[in-house]
Protein backbone atom coordinates (compact mmCIF):
# COMPACT_ATOMS: atom_id res chain seq x y z
CA UNK A 1 0.00 0.00 0.00
CA UNK A 2 1.41 3.67 -1.02
CA UNK A 3 -0.61 7.02 -0.46
CA UNK A 4 -0.47 10.38 -0.91
CA UNK A 5 -2.24 13.12 -0.43
CA UNK A 6 -4.63 15.17 -2.85
CA UNK A 7 -6.51 17.94 -2.88
CA UNK A 8 -9.94 16.47 -4.16
CA UNK A 9 -11.46 16.14 -0.71
CA UNK A 10 -12.13 12.62 -1.46
CA UNK A 11 -9.96 9.52 -1.69
CA UNK A 12 -8.81 7.17 -4.93
CA UNK A 13 -7.78 4.28 -5.23
CA UNK A 14 -5.12 2.27 -7.64
CA UNK A 15 -4.25 -1.14 -7.62
CA UNK A 16 -1.81 -3.35 -9.36
CA UNK A 17 -2.84 -7.16 -9.42
CA UNK A 18 -0.24 -8.74 -11.39
CA UNK A 19 -0.05 -11.75 -12.95
CA UNK A 20 2.90 -13.09 -11.62
CA UNK A 21 1.50 -12.69 -7.71
CA UNK A 22 -2.23 -13.85 -8.43
CA UNK A 23 -1.91 -15.91 -11.68
CA UNK A 24 -4.80 -16.63 -14.00
CA UNK A 25 -7.24 -13.62 -14.76
CA UNK A 26 -9.96 -15.73 -13.10
CA UNK A 27 -8.11 -14.75 -9.83
CA UNK A 28 -7.01 -11.36 -10.53
CA UNK A 29 -10.58 -10.43 -11.21
CA UNK A 30 -11.91 -11.81 -8.26
CA UNK A 31 -9.26 -9.84 -6.08
CA UNK A 32 -10.05 -6.70 -7.72
CA UNK A 33 -13.80 -7.06 -6.84
CA UNK A 34 -13.02 -7.32 -3.53
CA UNK A 35 -10.64 -4.60 -2.99
CA UNK A 36 -13.08 -2.34 -5.02
CA UNK A 37 -16.05 -2.99 -2.84
CA UNK A 38 -13.87 -3.20 0.07
CA UNK A 39 -12.75 0.71 -1.06
CA UNK A 40 -16.63 1.67 -1.88
CA UNK A 41 -18.12 0.85 1.55
CA UNK A 42 -14.76 2.64 3.77
CA UNK A 43 -14.69 5.32 1.34
CA UNK A 44 -16.77 7.94 2.91
CA UNK A 45 -14.72 7.60 6.39
CA UNK A 46 -11.52 7.96 4.45
CA UNK A 47 -8.69 11.21 4.71
CA UNK A 48 -8.66 12.48 1.26
CA UNK A 49 -5.74 10.50 -0.09
CA UNK A 50 -4.40 8.62 -3.72
CA UNK A 51 -4.34 4.67 -2.22
CA UNK A 52 -2.45 2.58 -4.40
CA UNK A 53 -2.87 -1.36 -3.40
CA UNK A 54 -0.56 -3.88 -4.36
CA UNK A 55 -1.11 -7.71 -4.54
CA UNK A 56 1.15 -9.98 -2.88
CA UNK A 57 1.20 -13.37 -3.71
CA UNK A 58 -0.09 -14.79 -0.10
CA UNK A 59 -3.68 -13.44 -1.92
CA UNK A 60 -3.57 -16.27 -4.28
CA UNK A 61 -4.36 -18.71 -1.77
CA UNK A 62 -6.69 -16.46 1.15
CA UNK A 63 -10.08 -16.98 0.90
CA UNK A 64 -12.53 -13.85 0.56
CA UNK A 65 -13.13 -13.29 4.39
CA UNK A 66 -9.40 -13.18 4.76
CA UNK A 67 -8.49 -10.72 1.95
CA UNK A 68 -11.71 -8.66 3.43
CA UNK A 69 -10.49 -9.03 6.75
CA UNK A 70 -6.95 -7.23 5.82
CA UNK A 71 -8.26 -4.87 3.48
CA UNK A 72 -10.59 -3.41 6.43
CA UNK A 73 -7.53 -3.96 8.96
CA UNK A 74 -5.45 -1.67 6.28
CA UNK A 75 -8.43 1.25 6.20
CA UNK A 76 -8.43 1.03 9.93
CA UNK A 77 -5.00 1.63 10.05
CA UNK A 78 -4.92 4.51 7.40
CA UNK A 79 -7.87 6.08 9.60
CA UNK A 80 -5.68 6.01 12.40
CA UNK A 81 -2.64 7.31 10.62
CA UNK A 82 -4.45 10.77 9.80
Amino acid sequence: MQCADNALGRARLGMAVGARAIGNAVGRNRLRRLIRESFRVNRPTLPPLDLFVTARAAARAAGNREIAASLDRLWQDIRAAR
